[in-house]
């Protein structure tokens, strides 16, 4: 069924009443909850059409058999109808942090004893995190220094409604996902909300999207732009610059069932369009029985020389079913192409030494602007390594104000509820150093809002909050840096009792942003 067809056979979608949803912000509408059913529709048909014909899209596992294709199938990516509000000076503060923190994953990511001390405990108790640390120390021990160094960040953030507080979730320096897709939404918000005609192919598409931004009091330059996508693109092919081979191509290394590949494809076509550069997708099993490395560290995967590897897989333990993956890595990181992240910066980005960064005195190492250091502990939440016994006691008392995180990406792996008490008193019980294996994290409380979500051709109403993520691009070449910036945003939006929040693994919706 396509998701227009799905979208007819929908349940109907009942206007908000005023005192639906207590206690919770409103949008940026003039009359958010007298939305009426048929104009309702009009808007999802619309949004559903736009988003079939502008590509944003996912794999869709359901229609691959026998045979077919691997992911060609398509379904829209889950995304809101409408905009989520966010204050100006927080998106400012957000924005102004990314070059910052860019600039602290390079500098930490220099540390190798720091990386190694930092995460000892954790080694001895989880095996992905032990094997990680192995490649880094066999890196440590050739002495292998990165000559260019390329970072492709995402920095997430909550605001604490009590506090009014701009916190930050995590740091991610591997796969950053959604610079595609995301930039999407925002260009889909706006043309909801703007309304002009568009010619697709030969004919013109009258009336598909009307003036709704009139009808429901928005206005499209409060939505910031993004491009995300071309500032990704053009960081990677500034670094296929910096390694000097025009006969070298860019390796995304993916997950052979990956269904956000659509997010990548933009990537690659992207540089193909704007920069003429060739990408190849690879598997860490097909690296490991293609790739070939020359005594002077060049890499060659398949016969082709490899620049830069960007990786889009290698951040969960399911990628490493065998041996054979953990091989791949190892030769990927003992090569002189490009690692986008390389092992350093993987580390860098762990929950562990996330924690261990908002410990008194451990920037001032990293960093020297002493502002810089005041902006970072700003957006810090609270965080504590479980071996504090106090905060350990205080969780189990109220663990319902905190979040259990392991060394772990990709969504779908925290502990959050009674399940952390839960937890806690099994790994006191246990007396081993299991404990190390997780953080304690301050759990942030932002505030609900009314939205409209499209999932599988259908729109939901719910209460829901959102997640900020700042984009940022790094690139150094020795001691020269040559690029630091702040590159586009992805905002999600989830219901609002769902504690997980990642839009690949299924718990949240890609959203834009709405300056207030």
């Amino acid at each position: 069924m396509s998701q227009l067809s799905a979208a007819a056979s929908c349940p109907p979608i009942l206007p908000l009443k005023h005192g639906d949803i207590e206690g919770t912000a409103t949008l940026p509408l003039s009359d958010y909850h007298a939305i009426d059913q048929q104009l309702l529709h009009k808007i999802a048909y619309d949004a559903l059409v736009w988003s079939s014909l502008h590509g944003l899209v996912t794999g869709d596992k359901s229609v691959e058999r026998s045979g077919s294709v691997p992911g060609v199938g398509l379904v829209h990516a889950p995304f809101t109808l409408f905009p989520a509000s966010f204050p100006r000076s927080h998106w400012k503060q957000a924005c102004e942090l990314a070059p910052v923190f860019n600039e602290l994953v390079d500098r930490v990511s220099q540390d190798g004893e720091f990386l190694q001390d930092s995460l000892s405990r954790t080694k001895k108790v989880d095996e992905f995190t032990s094997r990680l640390l192995d490649i880094h120390s066999k890196m440590l021990e050739l002495n292998k220094k990165e000559g260019i160094c390329l970072g492709l960040h995402r920095s997430d953030y909550m605001l604490d409604e009590q506090s009014k507080a701009l916190l930050q979730i995590e740091l991610n320096t591997i796969s950053s996902s959604f610079a595609g897709l995301g930039g999407l939404v925002t260009e889909l918000h706006k043309k909801l909300i703007i309304g002009r005609h568009h010619h697709i192919g030969w004919f013109l598409l009258r009336n598909m999207l009307s003036h709704y931004g009139e009808l429901l009091g928005l206005n499209s330059d409060r939505i910031p732009s993004n491009t995300a996508c071309n500032q990704f693109v053009d960081a990677l092919a500034k670094a296929w610059c910096e390694y000097n081979d025009p006969r070298a191509v860019i390796m995304f290394v993916v997950q052979a069932d990956e269904r956000n590949m659509y997010d990548q494809h933009m990537l690659s076509l992207a540089l193909r369009e704007r920069h003429h550069i060739t990408s190849v997708r690879k598997t860490l099993a097909q690296i490991d029985q293609e790739a070939e490395l020359l005594p002077d560290g060049k890499l060659f995967v398949d016969g082709q020389a490899i620049a830069v590897i960007y990786f889009r897989a290698g951040y969960t333990p399911l990628d490493y079913p065998s041996e054979s993956e953990w091989r791949a890595r190892l030769l990927m990181e003992k090569s002189s192409a490009i690692k986008c992240p390389s092992i350093s910066y993987h580390l860098a980005g762990t929950k562990k030494i996330q924690q261990e960064l908002a410990k008194p005195g451990v920037l001032e190492r990293y960093l020297e602007n002493k502002d810089d250091i005041v902006k970072l502990r700003k957006c810090f939440a609270g965080l504590w390594s479980l071996d504090e016994s106090d905060i350990t006691k205080r969780a189990i008392e109220r663990p319902e104000l905190f979040v259990m995180k392991p060394q772990r990406e990709g969504g779908g792996n925290n502990i959050y509820g009674g399940a952390v008490r839960d937890t806690l008193i099994k790994l006191q019980k246990a007396g081993s150093q299991e404990d190390a294996a997780y953080i304690l994290m301050q759990r942030i409380f932002p505030t609900s809002f009314a939205t409209f979500i499209m999932r599988s051709g259908c729109c939901h109403k719910n209460h829901a909050i959102s997640e900020l993520g700042i984009f940022g691009t790094y690139l150094r070449n020795r001691d020269k840096v040559i690029l630091n910036e702040q590159s586009g945003y992805l905002m999600r939006t989830k219901i609002s009792s769902s504690d997980e929040g990642g839009v690949a693994a299924g718990f949240a919706a890609l959203d834009s942003v709405y300056l207030t």
